[in-house]
């Protein structure tokens, strides 16, 4: 809450509420309140915020202990957690007695695996009884925590969240997967009290250290979910395979004392799971509890959150159309979530947005609470991108070679949600020729996003009648202009075709996009700066061009914003990338592994722009609808000369022929500023330079081995919730 900026901003809680959300999952944390005990416990900070909350007419479900521990005195494994967290909780009812909604411990299940079992968080025990004590002491807790609750308000509801997948397997790996699947209920049926003698996994527990009679007290105390909470992830549906080599290594592992691949079904399986549906049926039809989906969130480009949301909430339609119970789904979580792909076990400030970005000044609504109100109003969600799949059910997701055999899962061929197929209408992209416009066509199509990418002859942005024609043959829903003049030095001697192409041609878009309500993207250069200050260029500061290039880029901004004010433009500069050998980087290292010198600027300073980072934010900020002057770039500000020599150490390379030279000595033609630095007021949306060049470098090394595997983003690590336990464990039962 401190990284996401939440603890000090006070009015979220009106944000939270524009998105017509009735009820929201609220921290009201154990350790950050009482973190000393309660005699020292500081309530003002949650007086604040649930008062909001009452005022905007949004209900709270308060969350006691999200993921962790608890205060630094405790831990999950400690017998004194229980009647800790309970002494906790009725504090919490008597300050507050008008909460009705509770979840103590947020998936005491998942978080006694992370805890006891993986050794991926405290107290990291690495074996069945440290799992299972962390996991009979949560739930003893939620009936502690519960009953406490309910002496001040008998009326309280228990909402009790875990993650719910389901794990298949080959006939060698059966008994693991019927394990997995049995296990998966545990904390329900522990707060049911379905746990005798007579339950499936009896001797698995009291054989790793369950006292029989700790077991009995939950039959004997049954605490049983209000409404069962059901988190959902994209690797929460696992596929257990034990011919190993047909994995990469690192989804290789031991389970049940046999060697085998543990890897997420979407990346395997020849036709994907139909998705959560099924999932709620069973537990429906195990339980009989009203339901509601707790957590559903991707880590994804923005499309592909919408997508996966439109797939959860028309699987909960259709539950409820079957007859399911379902109350509710949660859009988790709303201000984004930090280095949750390493399972926060490194501080590395990888950061996944929500419906709010934290990365700019104030939490800026995204693509998903646009979606969100929709849903909320009982609107059918509109936007364009939605009209094709995700990257889970799309060909070329597996990273092995798709498995059909009868044990998977091939009966359902689900395309994900119902408008999949439909007409989608497409994203204009000028610029066919040039390095950014074949850039983008490539990134929409790895993004399954529609695209037309046009030639001048398809649609001449400077001419009315083409643009118009070109509008109503395609009618897209946004536009990105990719074209223009970009030769800088030649520029000072055409200028009137300069100006044509980078003032004229954006003018007549703007307005044309204006007419037909279309987003535009369009794209400046840092050259609008005369570089005289020593510090990087925001959006605020003001334009002052030293060339003929730099002023028909400040001319361009001017006139598409007068004429289309819910435009984006775009300030970037010194562009590398994998797909064009023209570009400095590329030549700088073709030339130095040649064995040829080199010479570079050691006086320009500039901010190197990786192009398919450029290129994924700025598709992002389109499904947006993001709009005004943003400045993109991967941020450090380095000389030319600097960056070649960076670029040469990251790609080991002798860069001893590397000549740093003056920039009078390059003989350019138009003016450079000295100082051309960008950073940027409203959000540092892309990776740093050292992660772009990792991915550059990787990228060009593996096309010159004639690889077809493309590290066009940033690299995610994969979620091992199961992972994890394949690999560290040696047996399951």
């Amino acid at each position: 809450m401190e990284r996401n900026g939440h603890h000090d901003r006070a009015d979220d809680v009106a944000r939270f509420a524009s998105l017509g959300i009735s009820q929201i999952r609220y921290p009201l944390l154990w350790e950050r309140v009482a973190p000393a005990g309660l005699a020292g416990a500081d309530w003002r900070w949650c007086d604040q915020r649930l008062h909001a909350l009452r005022e905007a007419g949004v209900t709270p479900i308060a969350g006691l202990v999200h993921h962790g521990s608890g205060p630094r005195h405790t831990c999950l494994t400690d017998p004194a957690f229980a009647a800790g967290l309970a002494e906790y909780a009725g504090a919490v009812a008597a300050r507050y007695p008008w909460i009705t909604d509770y979840t103590p411990v947020n998936e005491p299940l998942t978080t006694a695996r992370f805890s006891g079992l993986y050794g991926l968080w405290y107290p990291h025990g690495r074996d069945d009884r440290s799992f299972l004590r962390a996991l009979l002491i949560q739930c003893r807790a939620t009936v502690l925590a519960m009953r406490a609750i309910r002496r001040v308000n008998p009326q309280a509801r228990l909402i009790q969240t875990d993650d719910l997948g389901k794990t298949y397997s080959t006939p060698a790996m059966a008994r693991c997967a019927s394990f997995y699947n049995e296990r998966r209920w545990l904390a329900w049926d522990l707060l049911c009290g379905k746990v005798d003698p007579g339950h499936a996994l009896w001797g698995y527990l009291t054989g790793h250290g369950a006292d029989p009679a700790e077991l009995l007290w939950f039959r004997d105390n049954p605490c049983p979910p209000d409404i069962i909470g059901v988190n959902y992830y994209v690797t929460s549906e696992r596929w257990l395979d034990h011919r190993v080599e047909r994995y990469p290594a690192h989804f290789r592992g031991d389970a049940d004392g046999v060697h085998c691949a543990d890897i997420e079904t979407a990346r395997a399986l020849a036709t994907p799971t139909p998705g959560i549906g099924p999932l709620l049926q069973e537990i429906w039809d195990r339980y009989g509890i009203a339901l509601a989906v707790t957590e559903a969130h991707i880590d994804a480009n923005r499309e592909d959150q919408l997508r996966w949301l439109l797939e959860v909430w028309e699987a909960g339609q259709q539950a409820r159309r079957n007859g399911v119970d379902l109350r509710a789904v949660t859009v988790w979580a709303l201000l984004g979530s930090f280095d949750w792909n390493c399972l926060v076990t490194a501080c590395r400030g990888y950061y996944e947005p929500g419906p709010f970005d934290v990365r700019a000044p104030l939490p800026r609504p995204t693509a998903l609470a646009a979606m969100m109100r929709e849903l909320a109003a009982g609107r059918a969600p509109t936007h364009p991108v939605l009209r094709g799949q995700g990257w889970w059910r799309r060909a070329g997701r597996c990273l092995c070679a798709p498995v059909a055999t009868p044990e998977a899962p091939t009966s359902i061929t689900a395309d994900g949600h119902s408008l999949v197929g439909t007409a989608s209408a497409p994203i204009l992209i000028a610029g066919a020729t040039g390095t950014l416009g074949r850039a983008f066509a490539r990134i929409c199509a790895r993004r399954n996003l529609a695209y037309r990418l046009l030639s001048r002859q398809q649609m001449d942005i400077a001419d009315p009648v083409s643009v118009e024609r070109a509008m109503q043959r395609y009618q897209p829903w946004a536009v990105i202009n990719a074209s223009g003049y970009v030769r800088v030095d030649e520029a000072e001697n055409d200028v009137e075709r300069c100006f044509r192409d980078n003032v004229a041609g954006p003018a007549v878009l703007a307005a044309a996009c204006a007419r037909h309500r279309l987003h535009l993207t369009t794209f400046s250069s840092d050259l609008v700066f005369d570089g005289r200050q020593q510090c990087p260029y925001v959006e605020s500061d003001k334009v002052t061009p030293i060339n003929i290039y730099g002023k028909s880029k400040a001319a361009a901004e001017r006139a598409v914003l007068e004429r289309q004010p819910g435009a984006l433009v775009v300030r970037t500069s010194s562009f590398f990338g994998p797909w064009d050998s023209h570009n400095f980087l590329t030549q700088a290292l073709a030339s130095l592994e040649s064995g040829a010198p080199f010479a570079a600027a050691s006086d320009i300073t500039v901010t190197p722009t990786y192009v398919p980072d450029l290129v994924n934010a700025c598709l992002d900020l389109a499904i947006d609808k993001e709009s005004g002057l943003w400045h993109l770039t991967n941020g450090d500000p380095l000389t030319w000369a600097e960056l070649a020599g960076k670029a040469a150490r990251q790609a080991g390379v002798d860069a001893s022929r590397l000549e740093a030279q003056p920039g009078a000595a390059c003989r350019y033609l138009a003016p450079r500023p000295a100082y051309s630095a960008l950073h940027t007021e409203r959000g540092m949306l892309m990776p740093g330079l050292d992660d772009a060049l990792t991915r550059y470098v990787q990228l060009r090394g593996e096309q010159a081995r004639g690889d077809h595997i493309e590290l066009a983003q940033p690299i995610h690590c994969t979620d091992t919730r199961r992972q994890a336990e394949t690999g560290r464990r040696q047996k399951a039962s």
